[in-house]
């Protein structure tokens, strides 16, 4: 049975690799290019194929994505912006979205893997564009504070 976290583990593997130039979202080699980047012996086929699947699907909506989430940080725009980070925010996105995921679920979750993935300023950033993404959905536009941009990581 596939696990959320390692779910969303394996679909941001992926949407680094399309998002890099890597490979196309359709590419056949991108599977393997996942599997010999993950250690498969704690994820089962079941888990890698649904994380790519699910980056697949956020992908497919990667220019919607990025028109939401540009407002929320205009000091910091997506391209610049780490990978991990815009690629956390994309696939955020994408499950709050169209997926159903509740955002909650969502923003601990992008918050937890920019912990693990990204710099040290990386989760109150995702954590502050997230949170003002789920204030605009309940409430329309909030004219708050931007987050702190993040500082640049090495994305390798």
């Amino acid at each position: 049975m596939s696990h959320p976290r390692d779910r969303r583990r394996v679909a941001l593997q992926v949407l680094y690799q399309i998002d890099s130039g890597g490979f196309a979202d359709d590419d056949p080699g991108l599977r393997q290019a996942i599997s010999e980047a993950l250690d498969e012996t704690e994820l089962d086929e079941g888990t890698v194929n649904d994380g790519i699947q699910l980056a697949r699907e956020a992908w497919s909506h990667q220019e919607q994505a990025d028109a939401t989430l540009e407002p929320l940080s205009p000091d910091w725009p997506i391209r610049r912006q780490p990978m991990i980070d815009r690629n956390l925010l994309r696939l955020a996105w994408y499950e709050m979205n169209i997926a159903g995921t509740p955002p909650k679920v969502v923003i601990s979750e992008a918050v937890d893997l920019a912990r693990e993935f990204s710099t040290a300023q990386s989760p109150s950033f995702v954590n502050g564009v997230l949170d003002r993404l789920y204030q605009d959905q309940r409430t329309g536009p909030v004219n708050e504070q931007e987050p702190a941009p993040p500082e640049t990581a090495d994305e390798s």
